[in-house]
């Protein structure tokens, strides 16, 4: 398995960093455990013009407004990271920091969509918050809201939030499966609210359009809230819908060299290509084959192995556009992380133009991107604020920018806001942790002013990707095979096939093992199967010393520790505290094999 270190740079620091930016974006009323302390409550009447109840969310940059589109797509991204990579932020103590901030999301998101058909996309106004300078516990400026709904359609906005709550709803799954259930639900509804009622969320939300325009239109969402449904269900009506719109909705046909906010069909094309790999297919497999093809095809633009190579700087980093090029550099190197440890659990490698491309490849792609933000650059700066000794001082950001409610609550309004604090030669008196900023231009040259929103604006879709990214080179693979679904205590789904409930009577009264059927496949004239199992210990004690007899089988297994003739813990776990559990997964072309406790101590 491929592993990375740095000696140059702390990436368990820098994820537990890019995790806090995220409590400084925070809407609504704060919670006894903020860490930010400079922050205080704000937009607490969002929504009451409306008789609806919209305070929370997050505010999406250096502004106050909280905009739909960007902030579903960071719930998405945060949710994705922790599905893949949750053990390595459970090990670096950030995964409970991680899961609040994807909550924070969650909860907002949640109360956008009070009807079926009914979704609040944006609440304060782009035009009247530019025209001020204010801290966001100040705001004088509009706080009206926008809906999308059956008349006034928005597939994009609502595909987008479908796939938030659905992404979320596996990291919930184990700690609060009824908000699971409820996110699901959401999901659902939404995305028949999409796919139903077709049309662009900026051609109903007008005010929109200047600052999170849909320029690629509302198929990738389409697809994008399918993958995200079919992977958090297993449902083959979502795979179906996959495999039948990619032509139609493009995501058999676009050859991405971005991935954001607006653009996701790079991030659909990799999804699809997991399943391919996990083997999820079934007849459905040569239409993912062309996904994988279109996401490979993604990879080798970036990596300078394509056709169509995407621009670097001479630093290295890949270059996009003036505004804000940091968003796709981080989201980028999320997926060529999540796609490289898919690749390895594989064993397969991408054949680029340029030539054979292997996961280890791809992994040092990504961290060479992530090494560039941190300070590994020309200019030795890092674009994450309080990261290093060089960071941007002056960020574009309204509550970092003036000084703290805390320390002085005179109310600050719009004018004295540009006058007095905008324009000021000074750093800004509130240090902004964590923020990954726009960054710089194609030649690496980067202007630490406050009137550079171009490059000294942070949000909240720049960071949400660099959490997987840090926490995969912080925590490196730990010997897991990534196309298994279900072997994370985060990421385990209730599968849903027709299969013959495997459940067998535990051999010890403080354990439950229960076995599960989640897919077959046909290879050569033979069926294999692959199983699930899940380990519980319903004790109130800590279980330490666990040995498994497994009889019977007769394929390779992932996730526990051979040990003689038994089975332990595999190596990333020593314990299991009670009323916890911990999964494996065995492909064999038998039936399942039969799974015993043989020993173990309470503590």
């Amino acid at each position: 398995m491929l592993t990375l270190a740095s000696a140059e740079h702390d990436y368990g620091q820098a994820l537990s960093k890019s995790i806090l930016f995220f409590e400084a974006q925070r809407s609504g009323y704060l919670p006894a455990d903020q860490r930010v302390d400079w922050r205080g409550n704000s937009g607490l009447h969002d929504g009451m013009a409306d008789g609806v109840d919209l305070v929370g969310g997050y505010y999406d940059a250096g502004d106050n407004v909280k905009f739909g589109l960007p902030m579903a797509f960071t719930v998405t991204m945060m949710a994705w990271g922790v599905v893949e990579y949750g053990r390595q932020m459970d090990a670096s103590g950030e995964l409970g920091h991680a899961m609040e901030a994807i909550k924070w999301g969650t909860d907002y998101l949640l109360k956008s969509h009070p009807q079926p058909f009914v979704l609040y996309g944006e609440v304060g106004d782009g035009n009247t918050d530019h025209h001020c300078w204010q801290r966001p516990e100040d705001m004088t400026t509009s706080r009206l809201a926008y809906r999308i709904d059956a008349d006034r359609p928005g597939s994009d906005l609502a595909g987008e939030t479908a796939a938030a709550m659905a992404a979320a709803s596996m990291v919930f799954l184990r700690s609060n499966p009824a908000y699971s259930r409820r996110l699901l639900s959401h999901a659902r509804q939404l995305f028949e609210f999409a796919d139903k009622h077709r049309g662009k969320y900026d051609n109903s939300i007008l005010v929109a359009q200047n600052y999170y325009g849909s320029f690629s239109g509302y198929e990738d969402e389409l697809l994008w809230a399918a993958a995200w449904l079919y992977h958090s269900t297993q449902e083959q009506q979502y795979l179906d819908y996959i495999a039948s719109n990619g032509d139609a909705l493009g995501g058999t046909e676009w050859e991405a060299t971005e991935f954001g906010w607006d653009v996701k069909y790079a991030g659909v094309q990799v999804l699809a290509a997991k399943f391919l790999l996990q083997g999820r297919a079934a007849q459905r497999a040569p239409v993912l084959e062309t996904y994988q093809r279109k996401a490979e095809s993604f990879l080798c633009s970036c990596i300078g192995r394509g056709t169509h190579d995407v621009q670097r700087t001479p630093g290295g980093l890949l270059f996009h556009q003036n505004w804000n090029n940091l968003q796709f550099v981080t989201g980028a190197a999320f997926l060529f992380a999540v796609y490289s440890d898919y690749l390895s659990s594989a064993g397969r490698t991408v054949a680029c133009a340029a030539g054979a491309t292997s996961p280890a490849d791809l992994l040092s792609f990504a961290k060479s991107q992530v090494d560039y933000i941190l300070g590994d650059n020309p200019r030795g700066t890092s674009y994450m604020v309080g990261y290093g000794d060089t960071y941007p001082q002056k960020v574009h950001h309204r509550g970092s920018s003036i000084v703290s409610i805390k320390v002085n609550p005179a109310t600050v309004s719009c004018r004295e806001g540009y006058d007095t604090w905008f324009g000021r030669k000074q750093s800004n008196p509130n240090v902004l942790v964590g923020a990954i900023v726009g960054g710089p231009d194609a030649y690496d040259n980067f202007v630490d002013e406050r009137y550079n929103y171009d490059q000294t604006e942070p949000t909240t879709y720049n960071n949400a990707p660099m959490v997987g990214v840090l926490a995969r080179l912080h925590g490196g693979h730990g010997g897991y095979n990534q196309l298994l679904s279900g072997s994370s205590k985060i990421s385990l789904r209730s599968f849903r096939f027709d299969s013959q409930n495997l459940s067998q009577k535990p051999a010890s009264l403080p354990f439950a093992i229960e076995q599960r059927q989640t897919t077959s496949w046909n290879y050569r004239g033979k069926t294999y199967y692959r199983y699930a199992a899940v380990v519980t210990n319903k004790s109130a004690r800590t279980a330490v010393e666990l040995k498994l007899s497994v009889s019977q089988l007769y394929g390779p297994v992932w996730g526990l520790s051979n040990s003689g003739n038994k089975y332990t813990f595999p190596e990333w776990r020593s314990s299991l505290p009670g009323g916890e559990s911990f999964d494996f997964v065995y492909i064999q072309a038998a039936p399942p094999a039969v799974v015993t406790v043989a020993g173990y101590k309470l503590l």
